[in-house]
């Protein structure tokens, strides 16, 4: 049994490597299961990540799959990360972009963007298996207004180090003497870590704020266990976990940021801003998504 607890206020810091865990919560979004880490009741933010969600696994009988309707963002940059599976992603800046495992997703909605993620058109038959990462990032204060944008990262732009026991891909950031191709206008860190059994890893203190989840396995953390669907708040200082079952875990955090309100899709450190996007969601006023005008989301009812 873990002696970690997640029954804490905000953040509340605990002495010891760990400062809380975090449990995630099981939530059916039209046919895909997903597991909500962020935004928690003991933890709203670490660094800019302000939501995860971890998407599937789920394997997807021929002719189905994701179907997640035209819908708006502002005041954030979701990032898609793939272990399984493909996505289709459309915008309103007419993008049209399939994303694979290892393959970056970077949207920075701004001032606001509307996209949809559907399946891939021509299964040629045959079922398939999706898993992945939906997370999102605040943007700083001066970058809430900013021109929304969208990048895409093939898998092989992206560095890998380690060896056999302990493989790192690093999405955002700098880690292990390697850095990602991806910017961001903030001190961010995400790195996907695939350990052997009885691997260690050495989590330096890179950024202030930081944060383990475990997508598959179990990891060992100051005689605790983090299973998956659990994540790990840690305090400063260098943090060592162990991987009891062949594991990975992602490694986020980044700058701490001031207060920022979210509310469906919307993030703003203003809530004005978010119930004027509201409005312009409700009466037609965001741009919508060529090869996808005919269906949207609804704005929630409360």
């Amino acid at each position: 049994m873990s002696r970690f607890t997640a029954a804490e206020p905000i953040c509340t810091r605990k002495e010891g490597p760990v400062a809380l865990v975090i449990r995630s919560r099981k939530r059916d979004l039209g046919g895909l299961p997903v597991r909500r880490v962020l935004p928690a009741p003991e933890c709203r933010m670490v660094g800019p990540f302000i939501f995860l969600d971890e998407m599937g696994p789920v394997e997807y009988p021929a002719g189905e799959g994701i179907e997640v309707r035209p819908h708006p963002h502002i005041g954030l940059a979701t990032v898609t990360w793939l272990f399984d599976g493909e996505i289709l992603h459309r915008d309103s800046l007419g993008t049209e972009q399939v994303i694979r495992p290892g393959a970056l997703n970077l949207m920075t909605a701004g001032r606001g963007i509307v996209h949809s993620e559907r399946k891939v058109p021509g299964d040629n038959g045959r079922g398939h298996r999706l898993h992945g990462l939906q997370i999102w990032m605040a943007l700083p204060r001066d970058r809430q207004e900013a021109e929304p944008a969208f990048e895409h990262y093939p898998a092989e732009r992206f560095p890998v180090g380690g060896d056999e026991r302990c493989r790192s891909t690093v999405v955002i950031g700098r880690f292990d003497h390697s850095e990602s191709p991806v910017r961001f206008p903030a001190e961010t860190l995400y790195v996907v870590l695939e350990l052997a059994e009885g691997a260690t890893v050495s989590v330096p203190d890179l950024v202030p704020q930081r944060a383990l989840y475990t997508v598959e396995g179990c990891i060992e953390l100051d005689g605790g266990f983090l299973r998956p669907g659990e994540m790990a708040v840690l305090n400063p200082g260098r943090v060592h976990a162990i991987a009891r079952a062949p594991s990975r875990i992602v490694l986020l955090g980044g700058e701490p940021f001031s207060r920022r309100h979210i509310w469906w899709n919307f993030v703003h450190s203003d809530r004005g801003r978010i119930e004027r996007a509201k409005d312009a969601w409700r009466d037609g006023r965001f741009a919508t998504v060529p090869g996808d005008e005919d269906e949207f989301i609804p704005l929630p009812s409360n």
